[in-house]
């Protein structure tokens, strides 16, 4: 724990304000810096204990309340949490002084970079397509033909981009390091090789083929298999179908996307599949067996119970979606509906007007309000 002043060390007044405090921290982290004085143990004190410095009084709140309750009394206060032991958070704080500099660019003298013999092969792209289902196919499942460009592994180089090792020149101005360093005193600055394009080596005789890529963009198609159960939104992978890698590497994921048009009759919840069945008021109030047929096309005997009311739910089970996940399938539901004669004959509204008088409704506007009449007390 450092029992110097803080603005002391910098060798900055209580008031100075912050571009004081950073020039002041700049200056003894330069002189001071490890990679000046290498093995010098007192130096690299003397480096922890300005980086310490200026990161209380470089902070608003920190400062204050080191003002406020002096030098010992907030290092008590934060158990000695002031002290900078962390090399690296040292190095990334004064660093960020010289907008994101690297250290060892800074003092020229920054670790060597590994130099590179040839192309790293590196993993292609992933690729993703929208497929478009009915709501049948997602029920049944389906095949769905696959057509689109992307990179293809070039056939002629063996995915190299040369045919000849000795094809691969190291580059002579950066040596194969990518980079060139350009210094001014210690400061220093790297930029990409501009001879390689940051690559560290050249192609002497690239693939005709290919033009030195090691891939091609080509035309494929294929059939894939929807599986049953499909849901709108899902996404199917389909690996090694994206662009093929560059120089070796690995090829990409091809993701279809898929996207469900509503249908007119049917809709789907969860794994369940419903529709809507209309039926006449007798139908509702009697009872009845009636045949439906269900979206894969096959026929569906339902039992309507007496007295069923609009709206109520006719489980047919097991007759829904394959669930992707687990075991089994949904439901069919079936919810029924009241289905409204806009035309009747005079027999039928004969027949209709001597139940309503039967029940004591009144229907006295014929053309209006006798049908809903009738209905809005038996099923309102």
């Amino acid at each position: 724990m450092s029992k110097k002043n803080y603005y002391d060390i910098l060798g900055v007044s209580k008031t100075a304000d912050l571009a004081e405090i950073k020039k002041a921290y700049r200056k003894l982290a330069m002189k001071y810096h490890p990679d000046r004085n290498p093995g010098n143990k007192e130096a690299e004190e003397m480096f922890k204990e300005a980086a310490s410095a200026y990161e209380i009084i470089s902070d608003e709140k920190k400062r204050a309340q080191y003002d406020q309750y002096g030098h010992d009394g907030y290092q008590n206060m934060q158990s000695g949490g002031g002290q900078h032991t962390n090399m690296d958070d040292i190095f990334k704080n004064f660093g960020d002084m010289f907008g994101g500099a690297d250290f060892g660019d800074i003092f020229g003298q920054g670790a060597p970079r590994r130099k590179k013999s040839g192309p790293t092969p590196q993993r292609g792209h992933d690729l993703a397509q929208e497929v478009t289902l009915t709501l049948k196919d997602a029920y049944l499942g389906t095949k769905k033909e696959i057509s689109y460009y992307h990179a293809f592994a070039c056939s002629e180089c063996n995915h190299q981009g040369f045919k000849n090792k000795t094809d691969v020149v190291t580059c002579g101005q950066c040596k194969g390091a990518g980079q060139v360093r350009y210094q001014q005193g210690f400061f220093a600055v790297s930029q990409p090789c501009h001879a390689c394009q940051g690559q560290g080596y050249s192609i002497k005789n690239p693939c005709t083929n290919c033009k030195g890529q090691s891939r091609k963009q080509e035309f494929e198609r294929f059939s894939v298999t929807i599986p049953q159960g499909i849901f709108d939104g899902a996404e199917l992978r389909i690996a090694q179908k994206g662009d093929a890698g560059i120089y070796g590497g690995p090829s990409g994921d091809l993701f279809l996307r898929i996207k469900i048009t509503p249908d007119k009759k049917f809709h789907r919840i969860e794994n369940d599949l419903v529709s809507n069945l209309m039926l006449t008021y007798p139908q509702l109030v009697l009872g009845c067996q009636i045949e439906i047929e269900n979206i894969d096309g096959t026929k569906i005997s339902v039992k309507v119970p007496k007295g069923c009311p609009v709206g109520e739910k006719i489980i047919v089970a097991g007759k829904g979606f394959t669930k992707l996940k687990g075991f089994g399938t949904g439901n069919l539901i079936i919810i029924t509906q009241c289905h409204i004669p806009k035309k009747l004959t005079a027999e039928q509204k004969e027949s209709l007007d001597t139940f309503a008088q039967q029940l004591g409704t009144d229907v006295t506007d014929h053309q209006d309000g006798f049908i809903s009449s009738i209905f809005k007390k038996f099923l309102g």
